[in-house]
């Protein structure tokens, strides 16, 4: 299957090629940034080191998303789910997780978001 072709960095300035929206250089520098100025504090210390290791680990062992799968689809996991949110009282138990593809991550948070609307 044929990829798509490489765009520029999204950093001011930056010449490099990307397949996603930064190069290797910008997206640890942007991640930073973001986690910084654009997350409030408390989320930051629930999702620390000990989280990105929780979530690396999960990625290996289900590396396809749950939801597509059980539709008979098989697509590449990108997101790792709260089943029940950490602000809801849940935790990063592996019975609480979900391997997703970006686009069910995408439906279940509108689906959550609608039911709060409607609440």
């Amino acid at each position: 299957m044929p990829r798509k072709p490489k765009r520029p960095c999204s950093s001011p300035g930056c010449p490099n090629l990307t397949d996603g929206q930064y190069c290797e250089e910008h997206r640890v520098v942007e991640r930073r940034r973001y986690d910084k100025y654009q997350r409030s504090k408390d989320i930051n210390k629930k999702y620390g080191r000990a989280w990105k290791r929780i979530r690396d680990r999960y990625a290996q062992e289900h590396p396809l998303c749950e939801k597509c799968k059980e539709n008979g689809r098989l697509t590449p996991a990108d997101e790792i789910h709260h089943i029940l949110p950490i602000s809801q009282g849940g935790t990063h138990d592996r019975n609480n997780l979900m391997s997703l593809c970006k686009s069910c991550h995408n439906k279940i948070h509108l689906d959550l978001g609608d039911r709060r609307i409607r609440d």
